[in-house]
């Protein structure tokens, strides 16, 4: 794609699955969709939601300019275009407007309102990219997929999840032992967990 930094191509024999070398772009894509698609049309038991016990349930308060701005400050201008095509650094630019802003958090806080995610933001682009320090890149298992989303949602979907964690972990829900995923938690934490354990 002529959007992405071009980058020199690491010497690859052709890559092979189900032990038969993928020697045509069908058989190659089969390969690549059958690895990283696994979960794709598999069954979910919803019936798992319904042995939840209820718990006190909090209002949603509607979301403020100061958190999309927190969470985009955060964002680097570098990141591989979505299929919107919108970098973060174009985003930052737009929502110095107040005007744009006000519009992005409407949209967010209608968005919850209706428990509705459109499909607008639900479209990506895969790229598959090769790890680094393989001996062999004939393998799938030596690649590695990335998904690229559209950035207004990933921006929305930053927010939220900014928002839970802080929900979560200012009423105790998460155990202190959780360390992974969390904000101002590092494996200087993790270290210093397991020494005391010890």
């Amino acid at each position: 794609m002529n959007w992405i930094k071009r980058r020199k191509l690491l010497a690859i024999e052709a890559i092979t699955h189900d032990e038969q070398p993928c020697l045509t772009l069908d058989s190659l894509w089969n390969a690549l969709h059958n690895t990283f698609n696994t979960a794709l049309n598999q069954q979910v038991d919803l019936n798992v939601i319904n042995e939840i016990k209820n718990k006190p349930s909090q209002n949603w308060s509607l979301f403020s300019k100061n958190e999309f701005r927190s969470a985009i400050s955060k964002c680097s201008d570098s990141s591989a275009l979505g299929p919107d095509k919108l970098t973060w650094r174009h985003l930052k630019f737009i929502i110095k407007d107040n005007s744009c802003l006000i519009n992005i958090v409407n949209i967010a806080d209608a968005y919850i309102n209706l428990g509705h995610w459109p499909e607008y933001f639900k479209i990506s682009s895969t790229i598959v990219i090769p790890k680094t320090n393989k001996p062999l890149y004939d393998q799938l298992k030596a690649f590695r997929p990335i998904v690229l989303l559209n950035t207004i949602g990933k921006l929305i979907e930053k927010v939220v999840a900014d928002r839970l964690q802080f929900t979560v972990a200012s009423n105790n829900f998460i155990h202190p032992s959780q360390l992974g995923g969390l904000k101002f938690k590092s494996t200087t934490d993790a270290g210093i967990t397991l020494t005391h354990i010890v």
